[in-house]
């Protein structure tokens, strides 16, 4: 309906990966900030919310610079799905939550880093 919109595709893609990248790298930088605190919320052991939490930050960064960045991104698919998974079946957490949130914010972030693995992020990478 609009073709003369897909010039910014570009450009929608680099907001696409800083969108993404912001929630990621903010998320896994309070993870390290307080791993045990962390870990105790999430039902995960120390060292394993540690590797999460550096995953985070180091996929989120990938994402933004375009550095490794389909690798990146399927590394915050698994993430986030392990997150769905988690909020589903041991929280029994629903789609919007209610006391604790739901997991359409997560499914989001993984649709939103499937877009980034299957478009490789768009023209704007350094080393994809």
């Amino acid at each position: 309906m609009f073709p003369q919109l897909h010039q910014f595709t570009d450009l929608a893609l680099v907001l696409l990966r800083l969108m993404v990248a912001i929630v990621f790298v903010e998320s896994g930088w309070n993870t390290l900030k307080d791993p045990a605190g962390r870990a105790k919320d999430v039902g995960l052991s120390r060292s394993v919310t540690v590797l999460l939490g550096a995953a985070e930050v180091l996929g989120g960064l990938g994402v933004a610079l375009g550095i490794l960045i389909q690798i990146a991104a399927a590394g915050l698919i698994l993430i986030n799905l392990g997150a769905v998974q988690k909020k589903i079946f041991v929280w029994r957490t629903g789609f919007w939550g209610q006391a604790q949130a739901g997991w359409s914010y997560d499914l989001l972030l993984v649709v939103m880093s499937f877009v980034v693995l299957t478009t490789g992020g768009g023209r704007f990478v350094v080393w994809g």
